[in-house]
């Protein structure tokens, strides 16, 4: 786990390496544990963790005018300090501008900005601390500087409605820590915050401007083929290459690197079957130069990206993307890795994972992902986000109608009725599409929160009636059916809080606004998976999620993007553009069924162990969940009862990183007074007053 800290005071000092961090009682500083300071007072600002020497790039003007890059930029020292002079005058926007994942900082003066990315996968955090605000992009460090409490509420909102940023606004789950939603920055002078947005929104008021399909596609290639091209530049590593403790009889080195759990030198790739990872691989492998493992390193080093397929040998039904998957790894610079999984691997079966900065659901599935990833590269490409970024949501349909687009509904309506069999799926679809665009966004909040607080749940099952559901502002999470009634009753005022706020309203349309949210969610989830499936001296990467990426995604015409199969049929004409246009037949296919099915394999492997771990939960000392109720639901999941899964993910993992956080013992800071940590008294139960009052934003 990598993250930057830093903080912004109303104090003035003179700047030292010698003298960075806060003064304790006794003359000594707190400063976090395992930290490289990058500069020093009065605002200081440290990387912490196991950070590449690449990866940590500082450049200055003068003393007091700096920028520090931490991740994967594919930006010049030269372009860095053009950008840190126009950041002078209070620009943003360029900062993100570069292709890679990272972060940006600059210093200008007693100014500090904080650059989070847009969508999420590389947030930013602050709480106010010591006259002035501190920040970093990880809310445990924070928690851990204030000494938070759990905060309950949010906790019930992460449960009761997942998807919905009013719901969450921008707690965590610390009291008195914050998060900036994504495509924001935080701006610190002299410890004072303000949050602004860097990114153009679609206006209520317009038509959106026509888009040219061509011309978007050719901008997603490019910006794709950057992403990658970007990872590829990059210095190669040699995961662990000063730590072999020599000769092992009848080991090789290879034997002995997979011995330590360590990943392959080099550059590899996900390779499902599925267009994403696809596109990926064949990107990489296709690009000039060497894209694959260290010279020296292995069989065909330097020659051959290692493109890595996991074989789920428990469920069974991904005949088809296996044969897909090798068919393009007949790519002569690819070469192929199949790992394959038994009952080990399937969700739920091995809980055993870290503790990460949140909950998220990826825990129950952090073994299957740290099984295929053992067998990947120190770098590794994955296909995570295109479907966030390229899809339509259900919603956009309301946009259509909005811009008075009502043809392009033709396709997407004609799929879901081939899907439903019914001839008057057309008419409901229609009509949830038209109340949808005619629907205020405070209205749409509203009857969310009143849907929590009546407990009103039943949704029509099937294609149909999951984009039926979808078309709304905010929809009930799949696990708000077990909590209790004063967990959702919380969330409901929480909700109606939001509604009477002057200002309140995302001046979004509704398709563009939860496609947004499906992204944040999605990426802070993917966030929490590469912390508890984390491989040491591995990098994942996510090109999908990619700054400059999600902006070329966003510019694909609506009307594109609401087409059957678009997202297979853009990533084929993006590799049609890059030069390789012979891929397998069923390219594209849709390949939801086998994580289902693993799922609901896995649940009823370990139910037994499930519903121990819920003998006495603690979501139900935090008055989230009645014990009997959980256990009840697991059981007839495992028994094949129709019940929403993704619910299930979601109590277990949290019930999960409760138990974590509060064994946790330790802290990030040292110094003077001796420093506390996050969750002090050890326990979950509310501070005072009602389910979650302390931490209510």
């Amino acid at each position: 786990m990598r993250w930057l800290v830093g903080w912004s005071s109303a104090a003035a000092g003179s700047a030292g390496a010698g003298s960075a961090g806060a003064t304790g009682n006794d003359g000594e500083t707190v400063h976090p544990v395992g930290s490289q300071l990058l500069w020093g007072d009065p605002d200081p600002l440290w990387a912490v963790g196991d950070w590449r020497p690449d990866e940590v790039r500082a450049v200055k003007a003068d003393a007091q005018t700096r920028i520090a890059v931490l991740g994967t930029c594919g930006a010049t020292d030269e372009q860095l300090k053009v950008a840190l002079f126009a950041a002078r005058g209070g620009a943003l926007r360029h900062l993100t501008a570069w292709s890679g994942s990272y972060t940006a900082v600059v210093q200008v003066g007693r100014r500090v900005t904080i650059a989070g990315d847009l969508a999420g996968v590389r947030p930013v955090f602050y709480t106010p601390w010591a006259s002035g605000t501190a920040y970093a992009t990880a809310a445990l460090p924070l928690a851990d500087l204030i000494e938070a409490h759990l905060d309950i509420g949010h906790l019930a909102a992460l449960l009761a409605a997942p998807d919905v940023p009013e719901a969450l606004h921008d707690s965590t789950p610390y009291q008195g820590v914050r998060r900036i939603p994504p495509g924001h920055a935080l701006i610190l002078r002299n410890g004072a915050r303000e949050i602004a947005g860097y990114e153009p929104v679609a206006s209520l008021a317009v038509a959106a401007p026509a888009a040219d399909a061509t011309s978007a596609v050719d901008g997603v290639r490019d910006a794709l083929v950057e992403a990658v091209r970007t990872r590829l530049t990059a210095p190669r590593h040699v995961p662990g290459a000063d730590i072999d403790p020599g000769p092992v009889p009848g080991m090789g080195p290879a034997e002995r690197r997979a011995a330590r759990g360590m990943p392959v030198p080099g550059i590899g790739a996900d390779l499902s079957g599925g267009p994403a990872s696809g596109t990926l691989a064949l990107l990489a492998a296709g690009l000039p130069g060497m894209p694959g493992t260290v010279l020296g390193h292995g069989t065909g080093a330097g020659e051959r990206l290692l493109a890595v397929t996991f074989n789920d040998l428990a469920t069974g039904g991904r005949e088809a993307e296996l044969e897909r998957a090798g068919a393009i790894a007949a790519n002569p610079r690819l070469h192929h890795v199949v790992v394959t999984g038994g009952e080990e691997t399937l969700p739920y079966v091995d809980l055993d994972a870290p503790l990460t900065d949140e909950p998220g659901p990826s825990l129950v599935t952090a073994a299957r992902h740290r099984a295929r990833l053992a067998s990947g590269s120190a770098d590794h490409l994955t296909g995570y986000g295109a479907r966030q970024v390229m899809d339509a949501h259900p919603a956009r349909l309301a946009d259509l109608l909005m811009d008075r687009k009502r043809r392009h509904l033709v396709k997407p309506v004609a799929a879901l009725t081939k899907a439903d069999g019914s001839v008057m799926v057309p008419a409901r679809v229609y009509a949830a599409a038209r109340r949808l665009a005619r629907t205020p966004y405070r209205a749409g909040v509203e009857g969310l929160a009143d849907r929590l607080l009546h407990r009103r749940f039943d949704e029509p099952g099937g294609a149909v009636g999951a984009s039926l559901a979808a078309l709304a502002w905010g929809r009930p999470g799949p696990a708000a059916r077990w909590l209790t009634g004063e967990a959702l009753a919380e969330v409901s005022v929480r909700l109606q809080d939001t509604v009477i706020r002057p200002g309140t309203g995302p001046g979004q349309r509704p398709g563009d606004f939860r496609a947004r949210a499906a992204l944040a969610r999605h990426a802070a989830d993917l966030r929490i998976l590469e912390q508890a499936a984390e491989i040491r001296f591995q990098r994942l990467h996510a090109p999908f999620l990619d700054n400059q990426v999600v902006r070329a995604c966003r510019a694909l015409p609506e009307a594109l993007r609401v087409q059957p199969g678009a997202r297979a049929s853009i990533l084929r004409t993006v590799l049609e553009g890059a030069g390789v246009s012979d891929l397998p037949p069923g390219w594209g296919a849709p390949s939801h069924a086998s994580s289902a099915a693993a799922a609901r394999i896995g649940l009823r492997v370990a139910v037994d162990d499930l519903i121990a771990l819920f003998d006495t939960p603690l979501l139900a000392q935090a008055g989230l969940v009645e014990a009997r109720v959980v256990r009840k639901a697991l059981r007839a999941a495992a028994q094949g009862e129709p019940l929403p899964l993704d619910g299930l993910a979601d109590l277990v993992s949290l019930e999960l990183w409760l138990r974590r956080i509060v064994a946790r013992r330790g802290t990030c800071w040292t110094g003077t007074p001796a420093r506390q940590r996050a969750v002090p008294t050890g326990t979950v139960r509310p501070q005072r007053g009602a389910l979650g009052a302390a931490g209510r934003p």
